[in-house]
Parts: structure tokens; C-alpha cells; sequence
């Protein structure tokens, strides 16, 4: 019997929300970015949910006119290692760049996160689309979009040989003969590339989930390429389920084209739920938190997707005049997206500006309306799950698991417990056998079938 398909749910956490001006709603904690105590009990909270994972997002390059959730928050890879003393089953990713940072490094980072968390850990690698970033880390120049992918595909590669260092049973620790290691187990990557030369072996074991699971956000051609190839999970954005449904079934096709199943990667549209016991209060709550911003700042946030462009030269009731070509590198979807948006809807600067910055979603609703909305979304193969965003924390994530979860859970849509203890076995994710051992095993099993044939 085929086992029915279930619902994956993460969290963001982002400081006092999504929101720009989160932290200015009467029920934000402002600090929330840096207080730890803050997240540590929005982890419990959706541990208590359920929830497959929460992820932590990161940047390399702020201003003054930056996000205010960005001018002030924990590195991510820290913060986790924290979070995963305090939790017991739920997935714990974080982002790092693979521009700004070396592969033996971060596979030994993350490795590490998987053994403390036993099994929990994920690596949202991005390419990091800020050009400032490359003035904090030595650099006259950011890489091109392209050269930043190829960069990241390299170091993928690397990575994931390196989490495979060591067999599964390569640690003997006999105390009785003194044997420690099984040295025919460890095994030297010997990397030779176009961008980076790594030797090996990594000095930790894999964890009790083979590898920390690899999630990826880019939505251009080369990041569906990336996460076709590389990923185990893909995170996204769209407005409407065609848009949805496209994406998702371009990303599972080129999969397959690169060998793998299309169940081996994962889909999470990023969505951010405003619950209402009826549609008016919904309404009611996504009206105060788009009031709560400022023009000026709105039009700050707006040219952050267009290389930090100064909006304020054109007028803001008229229409917005033909933006051509004039786009960013680093947030190529985003700033297409946005332009194509602007011209279909006839949007003057200040509807643009307030719409980019206060995007009412479609999964604005009751709790069941909500819950239909993700049910035919998730039915209709436009996700394999959702992650979860909050315009404001706590607010909106304690709203989506006290109201929503229990509606998908009495529709046999979610879980009502866990069904593993690392995030691998939660999102229903093979183990990734370790590739020297499964060598091993095939040639051996080659030796017995040639040996088979002589016999015969």
C-alpha cells in the first residue's frame, strides 16, 4: 500500500519578523534579533508543532537603510549550535555563503551542528547576492551572478566529499587492543578544481543522518540547476499556484535529467500567513502592520533588489516609468519579478514601494481558509511544504500552529508526531550512504558475480 504523502512545515526566524517594520508592532519584541531567550522559545514552539525545521537567513553587507532585522542579528551557525541543546527533533538550517567562505570550513561547521543536534542539521548554501559583501572580506570586486554559481557548484562537490571522510564504522575505539580507527575507513577527497584545491579528510564523523541536508534558494536558471543537481531541498517564492506548479515541476524534471529522482528533492514555497477568526480580522491585522512603514523607508527597502538605486527621483502617485534593464545581479529573479509586476498591474511608485514591503499574501484568511489554500497547493504539486514566515514573531507563527496545524493535522495532511529523530528521517529524505562504502560493496558484489560466472 503506498503511503499517503505528507505536508513538510518550517519556520523562519527572523528576529521580530519578516516585516520591515516588525519591531514597531505593540506585540514585537524588539531586540528579538539578538535575544536568545526569544528564540529559544519560538524553537520550542515549533518543535511543539511539529514543524520539520526552523532556519535562520543571513547576509554579509548592511547599510543604514537596511531591513532593520539585518543591521543587528546572530550568525547563524552559532545561534544553531545553541538552538540544538535546547531542541530534540526539530531540523535546525541556517545559511552560509559559498562566496565568502572556505569548504573545509563549513563542512566541518555544519558536520558539527549535525553531531550535536544528533542528526538535525541543514545548509542553506547561497551565493550572496549583496555587492557590498565583497567590501567586507578583502575583495574589489562581487563575482558575477554566473562565476558565483559555477563557484557554488564546485563547492558543493567539495563539501559533500568531505562529510564522507570517514566511513560509517570507521571508528573502532577497542579499548582493549588500542585500535581506534579502522585506517582503510578514512579517506583523503584529494581535490584538484578550478577554484579550489582541498586534501582531506574532515576531522568529524559523519552524524546519524549520513550529511547535513543541503537547501538552496535561487530561483534563476543556474540556481534550478544548482538545486537540481545538489540540493535535498529547494526554497522559493511565488505568487500564485501556476507560478508555483511551473517551478516545481521544472526543478523535479531537471532533477531527473541529473540522475536523481524527482522525490529526491524538496519544494518549500515561503509563505507568510495573516490567521483572523473571520476574513475582516485577518484583513484588520494586515492593514496595521503594512501601516506601520514609513514611504522613505519603503523606497529604501525597494531599491535594495535593484543594486541600492535611488527611487526617490521619480514621483510617487504616477506610474512607474519603464525601469528597463536596470535590475541586480545578486537578486535577478527578485528585481524581474518586481518589474514585471509594476508594469502588468500599472503600479505607481508609491503602490509599488508599499506593496514590495508589505505583500498581502494569498494565505490571508481564516484558519481553514488558510488550510484549504496549502491543501490544494500541496495536493496540486505546487509544494512538497511550506516554510512558514511571520510579518511579525511571535505573533504570527503561535497563529499558524495553534489554528492552522491542527486543521492539516485533522485532514491526515500533517503529522501528529514525529516520525524520526533527525531531519532527514522527518522529511522522508534517503540515507545517504557513504560513498566509499557503497564502492566497496559494488565491488565486491562485481568479485562474487565474476567468481559466480567462472564457477559456472
Amino acid at each position: 500500500m503506498t503511503q499517503q504523502r505528507k505536508l513538510k512545515i518550517g519556520a523562519m526566524l527572523h528576529g521580530a519578523g519578516g516585516h520591515m517594520a516588525a519591531w514597531r508592532h505593540p506585540e514585537a519584541v524588539a531586540d528579538a534579533s539578538v535575544n536568545f531567550g526569544f528564540y529559544k522559545q519560538l524553537v520550542q514552539k515549533a518543535e511543539a508543532g511539529k514543524l520539520d525545521l526552523v532556519f535562520v537567513a543571513d547576509g554579509l553587507y548592511i547599510n543604514e537603510i537596511s531591513h532593520p532585522t539585518f543591521l543587528n542579528r546572530f550568525e547563524p551557525v552559532a545561534v544553531l549550535s545553541a538552538l540544538a541543546g535546547v531542541s530534540s527533533h526539530i531540523g535546525l538550517v541556517g545559511t552560509l555563503s559559498t562566496s565568502y567562505s572556505e569548504p573545509y570550513t563549513v563542512a566541518r561547521q555544519f558536520a558539527t551542528i549535525d553531531m550535536i543536534s544528533g542528526g538535525r542539521a541543514g545548509w542553506n548554501a547561497v551565493t550572496s547576492p549583496l555587492e557590498g559583501s565583497a567590501l567586507n572580506y578583502s575583495k574589489t570586486e562581487h563575482p558575477s551572478h554566473e562565476l558565483r554559481y559555477r563557484i557554488a557548484e564546485e563547492y558543493l562537490q567539495i563539501t559533500k566529499g568531505l562529510w564522507d571522510s570517514w566511513e560509517d564504522d570507521a571508528f573502532v575505539r577497542d579499548k582493549e587492543s588500542g585500535q581506534f580507527i579502522d585506517p582503510s575507513k578514512m579517506h583523503r577527497l584529494n581535490h584538484k578544481g578550478e577554484f579550489y584545491s582541498v586534501q582531506g579528510p574532515l576531522n568529524i564523523a559523519r552524524s546519524k543522518q549520513g550529511q547535513p541536508l543541503v537547501f538552496q534558494a535561487g530561483s534563476s536558471e543556474p540556481g534550478k540547476d544548482l538545486a537540481a543537481k545538489e540540493a535535498d531541498a529547494v526554497f522559493t517564492g511565488h505568487e500564485t499556484i501556476e507560478e508555483a506548479k511551473r517551478f516545481y515541476q521544472d526543478v523535479k524534471r531537471r532533477a531527473v535529467k541529473f540522475g536523481r529522482s524527482a522525490g529526491d528533492v524538496l519544494i518549500f514555497p515561503g509563505i507568510t500567513p495573516i490567521v483572523g477568526f473571520t476574513e475582516e480580522e485577518a484583513q484588520a491585522k494586515y492593514e496595521q502592520i503594512a501601516n506601520l512603514v514609513d514611504i522613505d523607508v519603503a523606497l529604501n527597502y525597494l531599491g535594495r533588489f535593484f543594486d541600492h538605486f535611488d527611487f526617490k527621483q521619480f514621483p510617487l502617485d504616477e506610474p512607474l516609468p519603464d525601469l528597463g534593464d536596470l535590475g541586480s545581479e545578486g537578486f535577478k529573479s527578485t528585481s524581474d519579478r518586481i518589474k514585471k509586476m509594476a508594469k502588468e498591474e500599472n503600479l505607481t511608485l508609491r503602490q509599488l514601494a508599499l506593496k514590495v514591503t508589505s505583500p498581502r499574501s494569498g494565505f490571508t484568511g481564516t484558519p481553514v481558509q488558510i488550510a484549504d489554500t496549502i491543501q490544494r497547493w500541496f495536493e496540486e504539486e505546487a509544494a512538497d511544504g511550506f516554510m512558514i514566515g511571520s510579518a511579525v514573531l511571535p505573533t504570527g507563527l503561535n497563529d499558524f500552529i495553534d489554528h492552522v496545524v491542527p486543521i492539516l493535522q485533522e485532514r491526515g495532511l500533517f503529522r501528529t508526531e514525529y516520525e524520526h529523530d533527525t531531519l532527514r528521517g522527518n522529511l522522508g529524505l534517503p540515507f545517504p550512504e557513504n560513498r566509499y562504502t557503497s564502492a566497496r560493496r559494488n565491488q565486491e558484489a562485481t568479485v562474487e558475480a565474476v567468481a559466480d560466472a567462472v564457477g559456472k
